[in-house]
């Protein structure tokens, strides 16, 4: 195998940290097993970052920009027919096919890593934020912000779900209820 070029080993190790967090936990993970799935050296991976909770760190940032961007990018595409009960789904429907390191993520902040915990909290409130104001541009709701956390809510939840393999969960049926449920109630407000 070539050597990696140097402007592209942070994210052949970022992308090989998450293939692996696919199958292990981040405990069962050491930074021997990264760097040798990576192809690189120890010293290599050392040089770049020092604990994988820092890797951990860098998957955070580049998993939640890729949600917001893609968000963002969608809301605002107006050949797209993004309306509230569009909106409403594509967020869930998001939330749950992009689990990525999500469940890691929430799973090391509620053991006290705090500097994850500070990211995912700014992020949800950054998003939310964002959620409530498209829901406000596409009703006259006085409770976007409230339908902007119940629908976070909701995707966390069948996050878990769907990762727990729940059997007794029709998860997409529970979408297709969610979607015409949400349009006929979005038709009340035209």
């Amino acid at each position: 195998m070539a050597a990696p070029r140097k402007d592209n080993v942070k994210n052949i190790i970022l992308e090989t940290t998450e293939a692996l967090l696919n199958t292990h936990s981040l405990d069962d993970i050491s930074l021997a097993d990264i760097s040798n799935a990576a192809g690189i050296s120890k010293g290599t991976l050392y040089y770049h970052y020092k604990a994988k909770e820092d890797i951990l760190l860098d998957i955070t940032d580049r998993f939640l920009e890729k949600q917001w961007n893609d968000f963002l990018i969608w809301t605002e595409d107006k050949n797209k027919d993004t309306s509230l009960h569009r909106l409403i789904k594509y967020v869930i429907e998001r939330n749950i096919n992009l689990v990525g390191p999500r469940m890691h993520l929430i799973y090391n902040a509620s053991l006290g890593n705090e500097e994850i915990r500070q990211k995912l909290i700014e992020r949800y409130q950054k998003f939310q934020n964002k959620l409530s104001e498209k829901i406000a541009e596409r009703t006259d709701e006085a409770n976007a912000d409230y339908i902007a956390w119940l629908l976070l809510l909701v995707s966390d939840g069948l996050v878990i779900q769907k990762e727990i393999g729940n059997p007794n969960l029709d998860i997409e049926s529970f979408l297709n209820t969610t979607d015409k449920t949400v349009e006929s109630f979005s038709k009340l407000f035209r």
